[in-house]
């Protein structure tokens, strides 16, 4: 029988990218204390784009086969075996290619940015880049945890970074708490989905089931807590309070990768654990409906936190909550358009998020702050930093032409298309409220019109921050600005580039298909053709996003302007004060809810179990 692992170099591509960085990190350990600093960011930095490199061939080479390598060469004999294998559609291809660039963007950024980090921050963030790569390419469920569980072990130690910092103690353990729970959830569900049909690769877990369906409870159980486990990551509410409180003490190179690729891949998961595994057993109107609300909840709460946060890096943090939510929205139709409009959502956020955290970690690195009535004015001699700030909080809220314009567009149509058409409100206003707390921040920290906010005392608020730069800042490097150049016009550019919107077309076709998946896998069997879906802009999502636009900028302003507006309109606003009094109280309830305490983390997340079971299960 002909596989199409026999192939090459296609073939050894998957491989080579969880082994290269995994075995660059282990020389960076091994050798570090005497190689030079230049040597070691060299070498990390090199790796990382050498699997870029060999991630974005096997996307391109994925076009019209689906690469499949058996570890040991243990092929599959009548539909089951035992092998391992690694699976490389165009989607996962995609997603790895996200990550290694990230990566190799963080590494760059830390030339010059983390002065005193040792080799093992480098070989750190390679080995978070092969647990990444191989979550992404696993065709096997259990090895999808593996690679769960290095993601999450690394990224522990990323986020409580500064050691001799109590905060960045406490975020990293919270991090680490919450995600290996879910974890633990994760594993349970792997361990019935296994008692139940006796297989852990996807393909022959999906075929067991579709040939021989087990009790459906079985089933549904081991989806929620697999699922769960993966929406931790993705930090879906009520899974998602780890986020923040990471991204506030993590390095900010880091942060770029957690926000970027990480919390994504955890929609990725639930997604082709059900398509290939669950979708013939559990019915799809159910699904929708559980992941319909998750996702509007998630995008809601995101946006509303993120509007009254002042610590910078927090700000950002909910912002990419608010945009899970909306990814999530979008992929939950299992469409093309659907699948093709996420996926061009998700790259565009990529660099345009990325960037802004990098611009932050500049004021962070020049003022030892990230807050915003601190920084009131402070950027003002900082023209292009200024414009680079102000131009990605435009795009981040839907601006044309830009890619998280071009991403919601198409999901507000692919939504529209299934069936929720009611969709457009929530994509209209998350993208304007995320997009006006950062415009608010930059019109403050870089214009210094309107008067800061009212300064609370509460402890994250970004106030008398541990350095990450050995001396402060002047004129950055070129490695530093650089680098948050390239992320924004790569950001940017996924809204102008027809053919890569054509390429994540035909991979959101095959991603969804799961029959196809499994026959790839199991019988060497090609992919149908890909059936095209749409991925250019129309003039009704250039008006909407123009729309976004317009309302982020009128609401940065309003926001800013807040104490002359209130003046203004303080009669009027004390005939409404008794109908928001229950609104204020409902909101306080919401933040008092973010604690920063584990425990009631854990509470919630218990919950959120419960509740992606309940919505699964309730009657039509």
């Amino acid at each position: 029988m002909a596989f199409p692992s026999g192939a090459l170099p296609l073939g050894v591509l998957p491989a080579a990218g969880i082994a290269l960085p995994m075995l660059t990190a282990c020389l960076l350990v091994g050798l570090g204390r005497w190689l030079p600093r230049v040597a070691v960011d060299a070498l990390a930095t090199g790796a990382a784009l050498a699997v870029l490199a060999a991630m974005a061939a096997l996307a391109n080479g994925t076009g019209t086969v689906t690469s499949v390598s058996w570890i040991g060469g243990w092929l599959p004999d009548a539909g089951g075996g035992v092998g391992i294998a690694l699976v490389a559609d165009r989607f996962g291809a995609g997603l790895a290619a996200l990550a290694a660039g990230l990566v190799a963007a963080a590494l760059l950024y830390s030339w010059h940015y983390l002065r005193d980090a040792q080799a093992h921050f480098q070989a750190l963030l390679l080995l978070f880049l092969s647990g990444m790569v191989g979550f992404a390419l696993s065709g096997d469920l259990f090895d999808m945890l593996v690679y769960f569980e290095l993601m999450g072990a690394v990224a522990y130690g990323l986020a409580g970074y500064k050691v001799d910092e109590p905060r960045s103690v406490q975020g990293g353990l919270t991090f680490g708490v919450i995600n290996s729970v879910g974890a633990y959830f994760a594993l349970a569900g792997v361990a019935l989905l296994y008692a139940a049909t006796g297989q852990l690769g996807l393909a022959q877990l999906g075929e067991a089931i579709r040939a021989s369906p087990p009790s459906h409870g079985l089933v549904l159980a081991g989806f929620v807590l697999v699922g769960s486990g993966w929406l931790v990551k993705a930090a879906v509410v009520p899974f998602h309070f780890w986020l923040a409180d990471a991204h506030a003490v993590a390095p900010t190179p880091v942060c770029v990768v957690f926000s970027g690729v990480m919390a994504e891949l955890g929609l990725y998961g639930v997604a082709r654990v059900y398509l290939v595994v669950c979708r013939p057993v559990l019915p799809e109107a159910a699904v929708h409906r559980a992941l319909v609300v998750l996702a509007v909840v998630t995008a809601l709460l995101g946006s509303a936190m993120c509007l009254v946060q002042r610590h910078l890096k927090r700000l950002l943090a909910y912002s990419t909550i608010a945009h899970i939510g909306l990814f999530l929205l979008a992929l939950q139709t299992f469409t093309p358009d659907g699948g093709t409009a996420a996926a061009l959502y998700l790259v565009g956020h990529a660099g345009v998020k990325g960037a802004l955290f990098l611009l932050v970690g500049l004021l962070l690195a020049r003022y030892r702050s990230v807050d915003e009535a601190a920084l009131h004015g402070a950027g003002r001699p900082h023209r292009l930093e200024a414009a680079l700030f102000l131009l990605a909080a435009l795009a981040l809220a839907g601006l044309p032409p830009g890619g998280p314009g071009l991403g919601k567009a198409l999901a507000e149509d692919a939504t529209a298309r299934a069936g929720i058409g009611w969709a457009h409100w929530v994509f209209l206003g998350v993208s304007v409220a995320t997009g006006a707390a950062v415009l608010r921040a930059g019109a403050r920290v870089y214009l210094g019109i309107g008067s800061p906010p009212v300064t609370d005392g509460e402890h994250t608020s970004g106030r008398d921050e541990e350095p990450e730069t050995e001396h402060r800042l002047g004129r950055p490097p070129v490695t530093m600005l650089g680098v948050a150049v390239l992320l924004l016009a790569g950001g940017l550019s996924v809204g102008v580039l027809t053919p890569l919107g054509d390429a994540v077309g035909a991979g959101a076709d095959r991603f969804l298909d799961g029959a196809g998946y499994r026959a790839s896998v199991l019988h060497g069997t090609p992919p149908p053709a890909a059936v095209p879906s749409a991925s250019g802009w129309t003039a009704h999502g250039g008006r909407q996003g123009l729309l976004a636009g317009v309302l982020a900028v009128l609401t940065a302003l309003a926001m800013v302007y807040r104490a002359r507006l209130t003046a203004a309109v303080a009669r009027p606003l004390a005939v409404t004060r008794r109908v928001l009094t229950p609104v204020r109280a409902a909101w306080l309830a919401v933040e008092r809810a973010h604690s920063g305490h584990i425990g009631d983390y854990l509470a919630w997340l218990l919950f959120g179990v419960a509740a992606f079971a309940a919505l699964l299960v309730l009657p039509g």
